[in-house]
């Protein structure tokens, strides 16, 4: 089972992951979304799979920087948004062979084994 875990490595709820999924014996491999930021493709599978509702980072200064229209925007215009700033996406999307599976983090080791197998 390959684990692939996105986000930035000053975050905390990325920190708090990651350190889980050590917890757990989850082997993974970190992508930092500055130095690789995700593709409009990867966006949309993710936008598919958790809507952009879940997604939206709410407490960074990109989404504040954001107008009021936002609050009416389509998920399309927000996968837009998330493509091209990943700031604007909430921390961690991890994926299980290839597949989004969690958006955000609020699992402890035993969960982590629940929740990936």
């Amino acid at each position: 089972m390959a684990l692939l875990v996105y986000g930035i490595p000053s975050c905390g709820t990325v920190k708090k992951a990651r350190a889980a999924l050590d917890g757990a014996r989850r082997p993974h491999t970190f992508i930092d979304f500055r130095d690789e930021p995700p593709s409009r493709a990867q966006v949309d599978a993710w936008v598919a799979k958790f809507g952009a509702r879940a997604m939206r980072n709410t407490s960074g200064g990109s989404y504040r920087a954001l107008g009021p229209e936002k609050e009416s925007w389509s998920d399309t215009q927000w996968a837009e948004a998330f493509a091209a700033d990943p700031m604007l996406i909430k921390r961690p999307i991890v994926e299980r062979d290839g597949k989004p599976t969690i958006v955000g983090w609020n699992l402890d080791a035993d969960e982590v084994t629940a929740r990936l197998g």
